[in-house]
């Protein structure tokens, strides 16, 4: 009973949970990006396919457990080709999508980024998603290689041309502090990423916006063919992919931002040294000896701007007191070790990329649902079913 509880009745190509709620697909892809499956030996893995092969065949020896069958399935699927048979490179499996993307991720969120820096980012990411699309496409139809490598150099194009355009436009901006134009510049990656990502899925599939998409009714039967689910396929896949990069990609910069924040009296002193620093009653140069409090921080923000030539808003605020557990924000260890920044930025990096991935990937089913009103009027004369279904893609 404890097995039948915890672990479902095998079922040879299907998933193991349930895919109709955002829990049950949110199993399914920590099972799908599981990196422990990078580590599968040779012997191993030929045994899990043997095992399956057995199921099949109906010559399954007795004593094998459904957790055994789920666990070998699990495995077969994240290294063999559903449609080839043949073995994916590593890099290229989704379980290798965390540990092997997190690098280019960490590369793509580096602050004081220059215009080399940023097209090598951009190119060897798109390059690393054109990859794992190509090992993991759809092989049951042949796909022209051109095809493939359109939807690369436009993937490409988009992002470089993006990430070059704002990092100019950032540095135009005269109105940005220094701070202020560093910040912005860690976020300008997602955009970037986002618009390529669309235009790679336009550019790979607009064949079916005239060809149109299978519909299956609810046993599972091909309907036809439908340019109107094709739509709401490509809409649907745009949006995902819009979705996936944007944890990944703005959840680093913001704890970043926190981490390494430099408090505002340092950066006014740094700015302004002769700013006199009323709260402790001493004047001129240098840093005060006595500690900012919540009581002894008086400068009000006309005080600031009077003895400043008008500049209060260079912070991005105009009214002080500011509390001092607002303006010391910083982490200690980073303030100690600023050769610690990189470490810590990769390790926010990774463990964005690893929680956020498969929540992001769970929130629209494989598998998407469409009434037939909203389809071809062929389509609605062919089937009894008012609601059909249509593969989304990735």
């Amino acid at each position: 009973m404890p097995e039948l509880t915890e672990c479902p009745p095998f079922r040879l190509g299907e998933s193991r949970f349930d895919q109709g709620s955002f829990y049950g697909r949110l199993r399914h892809f920590l099972d799908v990006i599981d990196p422990r499956t990078l580590f599968v030996s040779e012997k191993h893995l030929n045994e899990c396919m043997k095992l399956l092969d057995q199921f099949k065949n109906g010559t399954l020896p007795p004593g094998v457990t459904n957790v055994q069958l789920w666990e070998a399935q699990k495995i077969k699927q994240a290294i063999i080709h559903p449609d080839t048979g043949e073995k994916i490179p590593m890099p290229f499996r989704m379980s290798g999508f965390v540990p092997f993307g997190t690098p280019v991720v960490v590369g793509l969120l580096l602050p004081n980024q220059t215009f080399a820096s940023t097209i090598f980012w951009q190119w060897l990411n798109q390059s690393h998603n054109a990859c794992v699309n190509y090992c993991n496409r759809n092989a049951t139809k042949p796909t022209p290689m051109s095809t493939f490598f359109q939807g690369y150099l436009g993937a490409v194009s988009s992002a470089v041309t993006i990430a070059v355009g704002l990092n100019i436009l950032i540095k135009r901006a005269e109105h940005f502090s220094p701070a202020t134009r560093i910040l912005v510049q860690r976020f300008i990656p997602f955009p970037a990423v986002a618009s390529a990502n669309v235009c790679n899925v336009l550019l790979m599939r607009h064949t079916e916006l005239s060809e149109g998409i299978s519909v299956l009714d609810d046993k599972g039967n091909v309907v036809g063919s439908s340019k109107l689910a094709a739509r709401h396929a490509l809409m649907e896949t745009s949006l995902t992919r819009v979705v996936l990069p944007m944890p990944i990609l703005l959840l680093p910069p913001l704890i970043m931002a926190i981490l390494e924040r430099t408090t505002l009296e340092d950066s006014c002193r740094a700015r302004y040294p002769t700013t006199p620093h009323t709260h402790c009653g001493q004047g001129g140069r240098g840093r005060c000896q006595r500690p900012i409090t919540r009581s002894s921080l008086k400068v009000s923000a006309r005080e600031f701007n009077n003895d400043n030539g008008g500049n209060a808003h260079e912070f991005g605020v105009c009214v002080l007191p500011i509390t001092c557990a607002f303006l010391c924000i910083r982490l200690p260890l980073l303030q100690k070790h600023p050769r610690l920044a990189l470490p810590v930025h990769s390790m926010v990096c990774l463990s964005a990329f690893g929680l956020a991935l498969p929540v992001a990937i769970s929130l629209f089913p494989q598998n998407s649902q469409i009434h037939v009103s909203e389809l071809e009027p062929e389509i609605s004369a062919a089937t009894e079913c008012k609601i059909l279904t249509y593969n989304k893609g990735l």
